[in-house]
Formats: structure tokens, sequence, C-alpha cells
């Protein structure tokens, strides 16, 4: 089968970029920080469970296997009802960011780009502040419109971002101008509607802090789709963001096209970011921690810093989050402190005991 000359030209970029590969050591660690990050989060809490017995408790629940876990009908539903969900949905959300974040960064080129560069959140945090401040969270009709209104909010600040970086030129520059524009603009709005409504400020604080709390598998549920659908399309195109990585001119002399690969990247990125923040809110440092630490130690190359930084923004997220629950128990710290404690410093440290460049 003859190649297409878009895979020509992929290949060509292999062949002369220096890069890193996902290697099967490498996916180990990964798995591994994943796997270590769950059974933290299903075992420790106010409630500590034995892992033999937690495992035994997940086996059961496979369809055809019937076995006995040992623990109290109390702490399966502690297990089944409270962790488990809550660490899916940690996984879940770390991911998405941390992709999120190494896609834009890789699409603009830019180190400090993270999934809030084209307003996501602030569009999100307008809509959750009119839907809280206008009492919508109790649900309307079966739903609750919060998550609803900030995933609506993030998507039309992405869409006004993307409608005047066009208009601006369509360069990297302009559509990043615009971002900063557009997220200035609704942080404005946002902020106006909060001052004019101070008896709800508690609560929307408490959602722009962020928080991954369920109710049950309702959360995990409506960030999956959007999850499964960014995975798919951003991983479709690591090797081409290693061919924008040499630049626009280079790549479109190897036959790409960089704008439309910088489009599909950019949205799937703002998509997935748009649904993680509707459910957990803003939750800060996990974009831009997370890919960057998984560059210095991999390697910069897209197809290994991409499905790296999926697995380890998922473990980071539920680390911050079992801190998050029993750092001050029985009282709960929002998670995006955490996040923000802890990245703040480690970027800091990264940035200081580098002896290698991170981009």
């Amino acid at each position: 089968m003859l190649e297409s000359s878009e895979q020509r030209s992929l290949r060509c970029v292999d062949n002369t970029l220096e890069s890193s590969r996902l290697t099967s050591k490498a996916l180990l660690v990964g798995l591994g920080a994943v796997a270590v990050a769950v059974t933290l989060g299903l075992t420790i809490g106010p409630v500590p469970l034995r892992f033999d017995r937690v495992i035994l408790e997940l086996l059961d629940g496979i369809p055809g296997l019937t076995i006995d876990s040992g623990l109290s009908e109390a702490h399966q539903a502690i297990v089944n009802k409270l962790r488990l969900p809550r660490v899916v949905l940690g996984l879940l959300a770390g991911a998405t960011l941390s992709l999120s974040g190494a896609a834009y960064q890789g699409a603009f080129r830019n180190p400090l780009a993270d999934p809030y560069l084209l307003g996501v959140a602030a569009g999100a945090g307008l809509g959750a502040t009119i839907a809280i401040t206008q009492d919508w969270g109790d649900g309307a009709g079966f739903i609750d419109l919060v998550p609803l209104a900030a995933f609506a909010g993030a998507l039309l600040a992405v869409g006004i971002s993307y409608l005047a970086g066009h208009l601006g030129g369509n360069s990297t520059v302009s559509l990043v101008l615009a971002g900063v524009a557009v997220a200035s603009f609704l942080t404005a709005v946002q902020t106006y509607v909060q001052q004019s409504n101070t008896d709800a400020l508690r609560e929307v604080w408490a959602w722009i802090l962020g928080r991954v709390a369920t109710s049950g598998w309702a959360e995990p549920a409506l960030i999956t789709p959007y999850f499964v659908l960014m995975v798919v399309l951003i991983l479709r195109y690591r090797r081409a963001l290693d061919a924008l990585s040499v630049g626009d001119e280079e790549a479109t002399s190897l036959g790409l096209n960089p704008r439309r690969i910088r489009a599909i990247v950019v949205l799937a990125a703002s998509l997935g970011a748009a649904a993680a923040v509707a459910v957990t809110g803003l939750i800060g440092f996990v974009g831009i921690i997370v890919p960057h630490t998984v560059r210095l130690i991999f390697g910069a190359s897209h197809r290994a810093l991409l499905p790296l930084s999926l697995l380890f923004g998922g473990a980071f997220m539920v680390l911050a989050d079992l801190a998050a629950r029993t750092l001050l128990a029985p009282a709960e710290l929002p998670i995006g402190v955490v996040t923000a404690f802890i990245g703040a410093p480690v970027f800091a440290l990264i940035l200081r005991t580098s002896r290698r460049e991170i981009w």
C-alpha cells in the first residue's frame, strides 16, 4: 500500500527530530503511578480499609464473579458508592486537564500554555456564577444546571476567542492575545455578577476553588464521553505535534497543514477541559506541572509526552484529592488550594534545578 503524503511527511519527521519514544518501561511507570494513587484513594480515609479486601470487593463487582470480600455492608457502600466514584472522577479530571495542557503547549509552542489559555476558566466561572446566583444549583427539572452553565460558558469563551483570533489574522499570537482579552472581559463580568449577589459568594468561591466530590456515578458519566473524544483526537495527532515543534514553515514544507492540525488539537483539548471544569470547578496547575514534569523525565516527544501526561495527571489529581479530604479531616480543603500549594513550589523547583531546557 502506498503511503499518503502526510504519512511520508511524518515519517521524515520521525527520522529528523530528536525525540523519545513511549517505552514499555515508561508506560509501566505511568500505570504504576495510577495503581498506587487508586489504591491509596480507596483505602485511606476516615474509615481505613484493608487493601486486600478492597481488591476483593472490586473483583466482586465484575459480572460473573461472586467473591466474598469480608467487608461489612457499610464498608461496601463506602467503597462502591463513595470512594470509587470519587477516585474515577479524579482520574478522569486529572488526565483531561494534564493532556489538555500538554496539547496546548505543543499546539502553541508555548511552555506556559495551559487548558485555560483561551478563556475556558473565565467562561466556565461566569456560567457557574450566573447559575449559582440565580439559584439554579438545586436543579431545574431533573438536572443540576450549574455544570451545564459552566460547560456552555467555557465553550462560548473558546468560540469567541477563536473568532477574534481569526479576525486578527488567525496566527498563534493573535489567538493567544484574543484568549487573554476574552478571559479578562468575562472575569470582569463575573466579578460584577458576584458583587451584585454577595449572598451567594460563599457558594461561588467553593465552586471556583474546585472539588472532586460526587453524588454517585453521575459526575464521572458526564465527563467520560468528552474525555474519550478528546483522547482519540489528540493522540491521533501526537506525531503531527512533533512536526509543529520545529515551526509552521518547516511543517508546511513537509506537506502538513499546521493551521488545520492546530485547530483540531486545540478544539479537542478545549472541549475536554470545558467538561472537566464544568464538573470539578477550576483546578489550577495540573495542566502545567504534570506535562512539564513528564517532559523533563521522559523527553519532549509528544508520542511519549501525551499518553504519559494522561496517566500521571490522573494519578496526581487522585493524590491531591486524597490530601484535600484527609489533611484537615473531618473538614475538607478545596482541591484547587492543594494543587496550587503543591504545584507552585514544585514548578519553581523544576525551573531552578533543571540542567536542561524544558522546551
